[in-house]
């Protein structure tokens, strides 16, 4: 749960899975559910080659296509009791406690908590902020992963305020250096 590198394309998912990604997430915005499994083969292949998480954003039939480890649902998804019963990791977003108490008592295995920061992928959501995500993660026992502007000048005060890690788009080719980072922040913490 440290890094996970949200991914659309296979040179960004290398330099991830390179530089310790420990999660690789499948993310096709408004592609058919045939053509994630048809894109999705090589994301599964390499995230088993190094050993770590292959989940699948917002499409559950795609997930179970693929045999993925996990699929991520946002807020208005739908599956995650389907997922669970089929024995699937479900990553849940919250956005405030009250979202972050539900995707727990709805059997969520980790939640996404954000957006921390204003982020170009999810332009209209209100950022949660640090004080946010300490309250979200103060709230559950599950782990909770910070997303949303989350790179590696940031990445540290997300381990700080409770998250057990981060997840990230525009910074997933910078793997290394948020790997890094996560790791020296969660052993201070």
């Amino acid at each position: 749960m440290r890094l996970h590198a949200i991914v659309s394309d296979l040179d960004t998912a290398n330099a991830a899975v390179d530089g310790g990604a420990t999660v690789l997430q499948l993310r096709l915005k408004g592609v058919p559910t045939d053509e994630v499994v048809g894109q999705g083969a090589p994301f599964r292949d390499l995230a088993r080659a190094a050993g770590i998480a292959f989940v699948v954003n917002d499409d559950l039939d795609a997930a179970l296509q693929l045999e993925a480890d996990g699929v991520h649902l946002g807020r208005e998804d739908e599956g995650a009791q389907d997922a669970l019963a089929a024995g699937v990791l479900v990553g849940l977003s919250a956005s405030s406690v009250g979202e972050a108490e539900d995707a727990q008592r709805a059997g969520a295995g980790y939640i996404g908590a954000g957006p921390i920061w204003e982020t170009p992928t999810k332009p209209d959501a209100a950022p949660l902020g640090l004080d946010g995500l300490r309250a979200v993660a103060g709230a559950v026992t599950i782990p909770v992963v910070a997303v949303g502007g989350v790179d590696a000048e940031n990445a540290a005060s997300c381990i700080a305020a409770g998250a057990s890690g981060v997840a990230v788009v525009r910074a997933a080719a910078d793997a290394g250096a948020l790997r890094k980072v996560v790791d020296a922040a969660l052993a201070a913490r």
